[in-house]
């Protein structure tokens, strides 16, 4: 019966093969390099490497089941994961929140023609804020041009 349920909700997940692919921001002074795999077994896997000013950070995410639906799970530059459940989906976009987390509260997919935009949402010390990635899909690996 268990495997039953696991297959019903399964059916039920949302088609997110729209994000599916290595993806490179090159906005300003900030290299983001992307990747997302496609669906195994109800697992998304992600990673993520962001290059700025001579440093750099890393977060791995992963979207996967939770509860009676989907959560995206990040862990940024090796902290404990956080968890945003899914509260809406469509095609081409998804939304995940978490009001209790500290920053951000809201993470948001979506498709923009070719482009794969991720944003942030949430507040810091009672003041909105936000912040957004637009991803050029890219060859395995490819960087920034400098």
């Amino acid at each position: 019966m268990v495997w039953l349920a696991l297959v019903v909700a399964q059916a039920a997940a949302p088609d997110l093969s729209w994000m599916d692919g290595y993806w490179l921001s090159c906005e300003g002074a900030r290299e983001v390099a992307g990747i997302w795999t496609d669906d195994r077994v109800g697992q998304k896997l992600g990673m993520s490497v962001t290059v700025r000013g001579g440093s750099v950070s890393w977060e791995q995410a992963r979207i996967g089941p939770y509860g009676n639906g989907l959560a995206f799970f990040a862990a940024p530059s090796g902290q404990a994961a956080a968890v945003f459940p899914m509260v809406e989906a469509s095609e081409g976009r998804i939304v995940f929140e978490s009001p209790d987390h500290d920053f951000p509260q809201r993470v948001i997919y979506s498709r923009d023609g070719a482009r794969l935009v991720g944003r942030i949402e949430g507040q810091i010390e009672g003041q909105v804020r936000s912040a957004e990635w637009r991803y050029e899909a890219a060859a395995l690996n490819a960087r920034c041009p400098r």
